[in-house]
């Protein structure tokens, strides 16, 4: 009996492996792992907001159990006694807490946040940056294997 031969091995090409697949699995997982790594500022960066960083005294703290609580802050910016809005809660009457001002920060009651904080992002640049990311690795990792696989003959039917 005649001995068969693989169609790969016969036009001289190395048979399709689970390496191959791996090989460019593991490549499309890690572009998204590093390109999430890298951080918000890849698909947009945020908006910079100059920030001067000082200590401030809650003077009207707010209870938790309230929805969207804001604390009252008493500092001092540019040489001048301020009030603050702190968007938080859990502080006590008279805690120092170090806070971010706005440098162009108006006349009046001014909007501050904790120094130890970073604000959020709403855009959604990164999810979907991300997600069409994904989606570029998993089709390059479908033409890899196309590639290797070779094109599909039918056989004859004489």
């Amino acid at each position: 009996m005649a001995r068969v031969r693989r169609r790969s091995a016969a036009a001289g090409r190395t048979p399709l492996d689970w390496r191959v697949s791996a090989v460019a699995a593991v490549a499309g997982m890690l572009a998204v792992v590093v390109t999430w790594w890298m951080g918000p500022g890849l698909f947009g960066s945020p908006v910079e907001r100059a920030e001067e960083v000082v200590p401030a005294t809650v003077t009207k703290p707010a209870s938790c159990s309230e929805p969207h609580p804001e604390e009252m802050v008493h500092f001092e910016h540019g040489g001048e006694e301020r009030n603050g809005t702190l968007s938080g809660c859990g502080h006590r009457q008279d805690e120092q807490v170090r806070i971010a001002v706005p440098v162009d920060a108006g006349e009046g009651i001014v909007e501050v946040r904790l120094a130890a904080t970073t604000p959020g992002f709403n855009d959604p640049r990164r999810p979907v940056g991300l997600a069409l990311l994904a989606v570029s690795c998993l089709a390059g990792a479908v033409y890899a294997y196309l590639v290797v696989r070779g094109p599909r003959r039918r056989p004859a039917l004489i």
